[in-house]
């Protein structure tokens, strides 16, 4: 079976990105009776391209962040509903969010909230790749998305434009995500260790000229990447290898990388506003590595739990009532929250960045509105909900200070603008540059569109 592959949008001799960057320009000048020159094609592709750059910090919240304690309170709703927290006004009128987070309610004119997505499953795997592809699984539960996740997507389409640097960093592989029928080579490349750690950075990433030490530090990088190997089949393996070695040995020997993953070389007045945990540190790198010029990056949302009130990780949010005691979840973890992420918000904007980095927090989908304890429970909790899903959205030169969309007064379904999941992915893809009517060919040789539905949020652009 061949390489999956991409039918071209727009073929032609200046090849499909450049045709797509310049026919603006193009039909505006045969409209007017001009004929552009050489000169002017040429300015304009580079002036298109550098009205491309963009990158996405996707902090990610693996079980679902509940909309009702965090951005979509509803102080009205019956005590079964509300919860425990009160809202609080931010800096722009009419905007609220939860009591735990006043750091960020002072930064409300620097972020958007989209508060009526939704999409149709509930279960983790399944969620996490209908709302990082815009495709529902066939499988109930698939380990492996059956779909390709926006960062593959992006990897494969903009693998021409730099090879020093991973286009996709993740920090682990999300349960349900996955390149699927794009190959291993599009999978995200995922650094190991812990940021908040002293002995993290460039140290494991660095090598010398000596043909020695260069391959066992590229034998060591193939290692991490087991599952890269054992997921091609016999007629893929050599073209996918070659792909990800040459990358991979760019990457190893180049000072561009280590320099990025080398959190040393922030001032500890940056680091210690970030916070020196395991999720701030991991925002500081997300911004280290944008600017190095990594395309998406996504960070597991990691804060810590009291283990007393909770048998779930630090890094899930899958606040049942099985699971953990979500009121005293939330109070331990949203005050590392409350720092990590207005810290980086705040770089954004300080840097410049907020023009084209767009971050985004969210997980697979949100929690029910009904607080409820389960059976033998010993904490209230909540169930999955992708009825109504909340997100955080910050910079990627959209309109920030506003709401988009409402759901009804007990939070169960969108009551105002009600938008598919994948209008996000289009708003998303829109920042890239990247036309989501381009088709792929899946493992059967099946067509499929990047997005079959969804359009970019209007409000935001």
């Amino acid at each position: 079976m061949s390489l999956p592959h991409r039918l071209p949008h727009c073929p032609g001799p200046l090849g499909r990105r450049a045709f797509l960057q310049i026919g603006g320009l193009s039909l505006g000048a045969l409209a007017s009776g001009m004929e552009p020159s050489l000169a002017q094609v040429l300015a304009a592709e580079t002036a298109a391209g550098a009205e491309r750059e963009f990158s996405v910090i996707w902090l990610w919240a693996a079980g679902g962040p509940s909309h009702l304690e965090t951005f979509d309170m509803k102080p009205e709703a019956p005590t079964e509903c509300r919860g425990a927290f009160k809202p609080i006004a931010t800096n722009v009128p009419g905007i609220e969010i939860c009591e735990l987070m006043p750091n960020l309610a002072r930064r409300a004119d620097k972020f958007s909230l989209i508060r009526s997505l939704h999409h149709n499953r509930n279960e983790h795997a399944s969620g996490t790749n209908r709302m990082l592809s815009g495709y529902a699984s066939v499988g109930l539960n698939p380990a492996d998305g059956e779909f390709p996740e926006i960062g593959s997507i992006v990897a494969q389409q903009l693998e021409d434009q730099v090879r020093d640097i991973p286009l996709f960093v993740s920090s682990n592989k999300l349960y349900g995500g996955g390149p699927a029928y794009l190959g291993p080579a599009c999978t995200p490349f995922m650094y190991s260790g812990d940021p908040a750690k002293p002995n993290f950075g460039a140290g494991s990433l660095t090598v010398t000229s000596d043909a020695t030490a260069l391959l066992r530090k590229r034998l060591e990088l193939l290692q991490r990447f087991d599952s890269f190997r054992r997921e091609v089949d016999r007629s893929q393996t050599m073209t996918a290898l070659d792909k990800f070695n040459a990358r991979a040995l760019d990457m190893l020997t180049s000072s561009r990388t280590r320099e990025a993953f080398d959190l040393s070389r922030e001032p500890d007045e940056v680091r210690d506003r970030y916070g020196r945990t395991t999720g701030g540190q991991s925002l500081l790198l997300a911004r280290r590595l944008v600017e190095a010029g990594v395309r998406f990056v996504q960070i597991s949302a990691n804060f810590p739990i009291d283990k007393p009130t909770s048998v779930i990780s630090p890094n899930n949010w899958d606040d049942h009532s099985v699971n953990c005691d979500i009121f005293k979840a939330y109070q331990a973890r949203m005050p590392t929250f409350d720092v990590a992420v207005p810290a980086l918000i705040d770089d954004l904007y300080a840097r410049g960045l907020d023009r084209k980095v767009l971050f985004v927090f969210a997980g697979e989908f949100s929690r029910t509105p009904k607080v409820n304890m389960r059976p033998g429970a010993k904490w209230p909790g909540r169930d999955h909900w992708s009825r109504a899903i909340s997100v955080l959205i910050s910079g990627g030169g959209l309109k920030m200070g506003q709401v988009v969309g409402a759901t009804n007064s007990h939070g169960e379904e969108p009551a105002e603008r009600p938008m598919n999941s994948n209008c996000l992915l289009a708003t998303i893809y829109r920042g890239f540059g990247i036309d989501t009517t381009q088709v792929y060919h899946d493992n059967s040789g099946r067509p499929l569109p990047i997005l079959t539905d969804g359009q970019p949020i209007a409000e935001l652009i």
